[in-house]
């Protein structure tokens, strides 16, 4: 059996239709984006008293999300056995022989009025919970679809991330070759800058330049901590915990590292590759917000 994690995307729609004796049921569940678990439900008022057990099931099943689950149910009508209260209708026809004998003949009840009289006729009983146990049952399947869903476009999803994170690699690696021939063009620019100070300075200034200039130059360590940052966000996909979060976080440090290399650029060459990755970092975070 493969161990490789499943990436859930947070947005999805799941709709079932199922049938017990009594009727249909028809579940419809979206699901959006959002920091926590924020569940929402419209059911029919015969079945207010789930929303506990669904909330329950969406928080073993989800980890976060803003759900939406709304139920219609549609009784199926000529099922129900109509049975005749016998014992009232004696009585109401005992009560009708009193008053013929008060009022004299005539004026019989007849059997559509008896039918129609209160409690004559009783419909059979649905079982309450069985029929809440049915909804239930039609919540699991639906909520499995939608899982299914999630986990389809997680895939698509991973799959997306994974191939911008490569580019971003091949970018960071032609960054780090194009760097050497930078800097030495950098340098009689640098000497210049150098020899103007340095008949306005003394020596430990003049050195604490240098040191300065070198640093706003050296994006070494940009170039380490963006390989390191990306080798992270691909460990991280294939965790078997949740991951939304961490890779938000890891969106931030991946643009703040891209920033500060378009900030140190030595070349306009370089200064596009920057750029490219921003937009990268950009495709990949809106994805994972």
């Amino acid at each position: 059996m493969s161990n490789a994690a499943v990436v859930y995307s947070m947005t999805a729609f799941a709709r079932n239709s199922s049938e017990c004796e009594h009727g249909r049921f028809t579940w419809e569940i979206r699901s959006v984006n959002h920091r926590y678990l924020e569940p929402h439900f419209r059911l029919p008022e015969a079945f207010r008293d789930l929303e506990p057990h669904l909330r329950e099931r969406l928080k073993k099943q989800l980890g976060r999300g803003k759900i939406e689950c709304a139920l219609r149910f549609q009784p199926i009508q000529g099922n129900a056995q109509l049975s005749v209260n016998s014992e009232l209708v004696e009585q109401l026809n005992h009560a009708a022989d009193q008053v013929h004998a008060i009022i004299g003949p005539g004026n019989a009840l007849d059997a559509l009025q008896v039918l129609q009289w209160p409690g004559v006729l009783a419909s059979e009983e649905v079982d309450g919970k069985a029929l809440q146990a049915a909804a239930l049952q039609a919540f699991d399947a639906s909520l499995a679809t939608l899982k299914d869903t999630r986990g389809r476009e997680g895939a698509d999803l991973a799959e997306m991330i994974t191939s911008r994170l490569d580019k971003m690699n091949d970018i960071v690696a032609i960054v780090a070759e194009q760097m050497p021939e930078a800097l030495a063009a950098q340098r009689p620019q640098l000497q210049t800058k150098l020899d103007e100070l340095s008949g306005n300075l003394d020596n430990d200034r003049l050195e604490q330049e240098m040191v300065m200039l070198a640093q706003k130059a050296d994006v070494a360590e940009e170039l380490d901590r963006l390989n390191t940052h990306i080798n992270e966000v691909k460990r991280i996909l294939t965790s078997r915990e949740p991951i939304g979060r961490r890779l938000d976080f890891m969106m931030q440090e991946l643009n703040r590292e891209a920033n500060t290399l378009s900030s140190k650029s030595l070349t306009a060459l370089i200064t596009q590759h920057a750029v490219d990755l921003k937009v990268l970092i950009e495709q990949m975070s809106e994805q994972v917000k």
